[in-house]
């Protein structure tokens, strides 16, 4: 079947915009790591404790916040050249929503004081104890609100001076909860019908709400899981928003074509300096931000259902922390080595090149699956 010399042209423009995208990162490059150097925005032992692994010495004093490379070069690109209202404001601001916050906890985790979190058992306990009936009365009211704190922190890893848990799980909640009022109010009744592989359409209702939240919610995290290794989580993520590109392209949405092919320019820049010895990482201002990015180009374009396919990697790493977290509180013990996954096989013994490597060729194929999946 003949390409439309219209859709001829919207592949090249967003072809155009890839490289585009990938020059000018080239050219900034230098100027964001040495403002990352400057300000010390980097690694340290208090701030990530898998530094004491074998391996993974050399990581400390490695700029984080790197993904601030992707970030400002797609936003900038975006609301210059391929701004419109009804497909990519959203887009791009929850995803600044979203790296804010990533943002936020980088600077604090280096720069913060230790922050103190109330026990469980204390409250309880103050609660039995305390003379006061009002404060005694406000401490049972707030006991739910204890609960979630103390049982979110089985998903917390760092040492307690960034933001905590479930404050990051409230500000996704709301990076999710805007996303599902634009695509629910605003797209229109056509993207509540959610296709299904093989079988057509379904129509949720408003449980599309829910469904939004939840992925945009795990997908966020899970990519910030996979930001552990030299070049994992950006040629992961290369692999995604080509694939997104491709997709969003046969669907003929023009403005989230070239906005997932700027993100797969920017993000070439970004591995080729990550690539290990990375001169710059992620950090949680970029994960956070791309994979809430993931998670709504995905969605936009009705492709909900396969996000476990085009996110596989990440969904395979936060699943392994998920598993982790239930052997050590459910089960007195641990199912892997260490958490997320591919710690696992470092501690196994496979080097950081050959673990980047295998996981970029697995996520390649189950990519390759769902956008086969995607043409039926």
């Amino acid at each position: 079947m003949p390409i439309s010399s219209e859709s001829l042209l919207l592949i090249r423009e967003a072809i155009g915009y890839s490289l585009l995208a990938t020059i000018f990162s080239f050219l900034w490059a230098p100027l964001l790591t040495k403002i990352l150097y400057s300000c010390k925005i980097t690694r340290t032992n208090p701030y990530d404790p898998t530094l004491a692994m074998e391996g993974r010495r050399e990581k400390i004093g490695v700029p984080i916040m790197g993904g601030l490379l992707v970030i400002v070069t797609v936003a900038l690109m975006t609301i210059l050249f391929n701004w419109e209202r009804k497909f990519t404001y959203v887009p791009i601001g929850v995803m600044l929503l979203s790296a804010l916050l990533g943002g936020i906890d980088d600077v604090l985790n280096i720069y913060g004081e230790r922050r103190r979190n109330r026990d469980l058992k204390h409250t309880l306990r103050l609660i039995h104890v305390h003379k006061n009936w009002g404060s005694k009365v406000w401490l049972i009211l707030t006991l739910p609100w204890a609960i979630f704190k103390r049982t979110s922190l089985w998903l917390g890893s760092h040492p307690g001076k960034g933001i905590h848990v479930h404050e990051k799980l409230l500000l996704q909640f709301a990076a999710g909860a805007i996303t599902a009022w634009w695509i629910y109010y605003k797209l229109g009744d056509s993207w509540h019908n959610i296709s299904i592989p093989f079988d057509g359409f379904i129509n949720v209702g408003w449980w599309l709400i829910p469904l939004i939240i939840f992925f945009v919610m795990i997908t966020a995290n899970a990519v910030n899981f996979a930001d552990g290794m030299d070049g994992l989580a950006g040629g992961s993520l290369i692999i995604t928003f080509a694939a997104l590109t491709l997709l969003s392209w046969l669907a003929g949405i023009a403005e989230i074509t070239i906005l997932n092919a700027t993100v797969v320019g920017a993000l070439i820049a970004y591995t080729y300096f990550n690539i290990k010895p990375a001169r710059f990482q992620m950090g949680d201002v970029g994960s956070l931000g791309l994979g809430a990015l993931l998670a709504i180009n995905t969605i936009v374009i009705n492709k909900m259902v396969l996000l476990p396919l085009f996110g596989f990697i990440f969904y395979i790493e936060i699943f392994s922390v998920l598993i982790q977290i239930f052997g050590r509180h459910f089960l007195g013990r641990r199912i892997f080595k260490m958490a997320p996954i591919h710690h696992h096989f470092q501690l196994h013994g496979w080097s950081e090149e050959k673990t980047v490597m295998r996981f970029w060729i697995l996520h390649a194929a189950a990519v390759l699956l769902g956008v086969w999946i995607a043409l039926y």
